[in-house]
């Protein structure tokens, strides 16, 4: 009933909804501030103010219906209440009585206490005294323990001694001016340290570049012992090949033990190193010292990097390479052991600083170099160089592509230089026979070039089938094919056996062969010359399989290979074709003498009245010169050689006769003139003979004899001594009898031949009949052969 009262008198107030509302927020204890702001917004807090009004007028209404509900129960509450405030007096007075007692007894005790606290006031003031003192101590100590390491240069154990001081102690001094001094020196010390560490290690920097060369030269020098060992390793072991072919060798594979140590580590201080890296680690200046140290060591190499000036490269580059090896060696060490100090990028890019350098530098002196002796020596030390970096890990292909780019030019300045040494053996050789006297001069000269087959040491004096200028010349060969081999060698991957061959081939070819034929085509030499060079060329022809045999060797190619089908040199052949020519020269010398002798036919009389006795002059000089051409020849030049050049010297003889009575300085001629042709004729033949067989020339079954050289000249001879010479005309006595002659040629001659001589009484001689039937006959056959032409 109270509930519908109260809707209805709020109803009745026309604000239901917001008074509602707003009751709700009071009895939730919401905040009216916002209802508020909007009702004074809006316009209307009359409207609020009402509905205020009206909720406090129903809260006194519900107050009122609590308190009639209620009432008696108040009235026993305060009842109570009075009860208890009687209590209250009562216990309040029996507090203050024990209070006073209190106070009382806790006077003394409080006095006491006073006492008691003071003490601990100073107990405490103690404590922190002592403590502050042994913090103080501590930290004085560990001062003086740092000047001591200082004064001592254990300058890692002071700063490990500050770091302590830095850490633990320093933030706990309670002295402040202790801290304070301790705190302004702490980085004095540091810096000090600092400078210290600094001035050690630029101490090394000086010791470290002037060892560098010295560490280099030994690197370097132990790469050469590690590449001649191997060389002899591979020498045994093609020797050990080779006798396996025959039976194995039990001593072929025999174990070095005396060479299986290794190679002794390079020694040298990196101690100070080390240390000021250390030390600059713990004074947290690690970057710092790593640029401190890449700089001045990358200072140290572009120094390197210069080359002297006051030398020639040719003598300097050892010391130069060998500084540029020394001092990355020491790289190499220092970046696998000083912990971090230098990184793998740099390192790298102070190698390729380096070697992009020295490429340049090499580059510009091998096109200043012209001896291939200079280029090669270079060569060697740089390979060695190579190989040694190599060792530690570093990259040298830049090594090996400038020494691949200068092969060509070095192939040239060492052919030019052997093309000189080969012309200065050729011209200055006299072309006679080597007379060996002494054992030492065989074997240099003789077993050490193997130019002989046999090992055996002849008699001696030994007069050898060469000149002086063979072992010159194979010498040469063999250095040349040595340099070429070692300028091919290490650094090359390519199969370089095929290279030295070809070349080989080339210098024997351009430069030996073609010495050889200037001094055939020059026209200078003497018959003795031209048959000593060929002798010459056929023991160097035959050398070239050892030549070859050589280079193989040094290029570790087995023997075996080399007795396969087109293995040989071609040389070979145009060596051979180059004696053909000498033995061609051979003819052309005898034949030039010759016709020097024969000069002398065109001076003879052709009109003689009386048939000579003996051989005219020329043919004398001509037969002491053949006899001189077949002894000189038959020592050193093969009998088919000395076959023809004699042949080819008589055939010549034989033409030039047949030549000056066809000639226009032969007007007319007599049966005198031509009995002394017969004479001559006579004379030479038995030379011929007896020539054809004691030389032994026979044995080799010749189709043609000396004699048949001189066939044509014989016919014509015995044609015009002939007393029927018109039975050339018939076929079968010309074909049997004078099958060498040329009909043109017997008309020509016998137009000019006389059979009787101009002489008085010449018809009432005794041989007047012989000689008008042989003069007839002679008429017949001119006639019979101007019809026959």
């Amino acid at each position: 009933m109270t509930a519908q009262t109260k809707k209805r008198g709020a109803a009745e107030n026309g604000d239901g909804g917001t008074g509602l509302g707003l009751a709700a927020f009071i009895a939730n204890n919401e905040d009216l501030g916002p209802i508020v702001r909007h009702a004074f917004e809006s316009g209307k807090p009359e409207a609020l103010l009402h509905s205020l009004r009206n909720i406090v007028k129903m809260k006194e209404v519900e107050i009122e219906e609590i308190c009639r509900l209620h009432y008696e129960e108040f009235i026993l509450a305060v009842d109570e209440l009075r009860g208890v405030l009687v209590d209250a007096d009562e216990l309040k007075g029996t507090l203050a009585d024990e209070n006073l007692r209190l106070q009382e007894v806790a006077s003394a005790l409080l006095l006491k206490l006073d006492e008691l606290l003071e003490l601990y006031s100073v107990n405490r003031s103690v404590g922190e005294a002592l403590a502050t003192l042994k913090i103080c101590l501590r930290v004085t100590s560990l001062c003086k323990i740092c000047n001591r390491d200082i004064a001592e240069a254990k300058l890692h154990s002071a700063l490990k001694t500050l770091e302590l001081i830095e850490k633990d102690y320093l933030q706990n001094i309670p002295l402040k001016l202790l801290k304070k001094v301790i705190q302004k020196q702490i980085p004095i010390v540091k810096l000090y340290i600092e400078k210290k560490v600094c001035g050690e290690f630029n101490e090394w920097l000086v010791y470290i570049r002037r060892i560098g060369k010295e560490i280099g030269q030994t690197a370097i020098g132990q790469a050469s012992l590690a590449r001649q060992k191997d060389e002899g390793m591979c020498a045994r072991q093609r020797e050990a090949e080779e006798c396996s072919s025959v039976g194995f060798d039990e001593h072929a594979y025999t174990l070095d033990v005396e060479n299986m140590d290794e190679e002794a580590m390079l020694e040298f201080d990196l101690a100070p190193v080390y240390r000021a890296h250390h030390i600059h680690i713990g004074l947290g200046l690690r970057e710092k010292f790593r640029e401190y140290y890449f700089n001045n060591r990358l200072m140290q190499l572009n120094l390197d990097l210069q080359i002297s000036t006051s030398q020639p490269f040719l003598e300097s580059h050892q010391p130069f390479l060998a500084q540029i090896a020394g001092f990355f060696i020491i790289e190499d060490r220092v970046l696998r052991t000083a912990d971090g100090l230098l990184s793998e990028s740099q390192v790298e890019t102070m190698w390729e600083t380096a070697i992009s350098k020295v490429t340049s530098i090499l580059e510009q002196q091998f096109s200043l170099m012209d001896t291939a002796n200079h280029l090669i020596n270079v060569k060697g030390y740089i390979s060695l160089l190579g190989t040694t970096m190599k060792k530690y890990g570093y990259q040298a292909t830049l090594l090996v592509e400038i020494l691949g780019k200068n092969r060509d030019k070095y192939l040239e300045l060492l052919i030019s230089d052997c093309r000189k040494k080969i012309k200065d053996v050729l011209s200055k050789d006299s072309y006679e026979r080597m007379v060996i006297k002494k054992k030492n001069e065989y074997d240099m000269n003789v077993a050490a070039l193997q130019l002989e087959p046999i090992d055996v040491v002849p008699d001696l004096p030994y007069v050898a089938p060469f000149s002086c200028s063979v072992p010159s010349t194979c010498r040469i060969v063999r250095s040349f094919i040595e340099d070429l081999v070692r300028y091919l060698s290490y650094g090359s991957s390519m199969n370089f056996y095929d290279v030295v061959k070809s070349y080989l081939d080339k210098f024997l070819i351009e430069i030996l062969n073609d010495g050889f034929l200037n001094l055939i085509h020059g026209g200078s030499l003497e018959f003795q010359q031209m048959v000593q060079i060929a002798g010459n060329i056929a023991v160097l022809e035959r050398s070239c399989d050892m030549f070859l045999r050589h280079a193989a060797q040094l290029c570790g190619v087995p023997r075996h290979l080399l007795e396969k089908p087109h293995s040989g040199l071609t040389a070979k052949a145009v060596l051979k074709a180059t004696q053909n020519a000498a033995y061609n020269g051979l003819i052309t010398l005898v034949n030039s003498k010759v016709d020097e002798f024969m000069l002398q036919l065109t001076s003879i009389n052709w009109t003689v009245e009386e048939a000579p006795e003996h051989a005219n002059d020329y043919m004398n000089e001509v037969i002491i010169y053949l006899h001189e051409v077949v002894s000189s020849g038959q020592q050193i030049v093969p009998m088919d050689a000395l076959y023809k050049v004699v042949s080819s010297a008589l055939s010549h003889i034989a033409d030039s006769i047949i030549t000056v009575l066809l000639s226009d300085r032969v007007k007319r001629f007599n049966a005198n003139a031509v009995a002394g042709i017969d004479i001559d004729l006579k004379m030479l033949e038995g030379f011929a003979d007896n020539t054809y067989h004691s030389t032994g020339l026979s044995d080799l079954r010749k189709e043609t004899s000396f004699k048949d050289c001189l066939a044509e000249t014989r016919q014509l001879v015995n044609l015009l001594l002939s007393n029927q010479p018109e039975s050339f005309m018939n076929p079968v006595t010309r074909e049997t009898n004078y099958g060498s002659l040329d009909p043109k040629k017997v008309a020509i001659i016998c137009d000019k031949f006389k059979d009787a001589p101009d002489s008085l009484f010449g018809s009432l001689s005794s041989r007047a009949t012989v000689q008008s039937a042989r003069k007839k006959s002679l008429d017949v056959l001119k006639r019979r052969l101007k019809d026959f032409s």
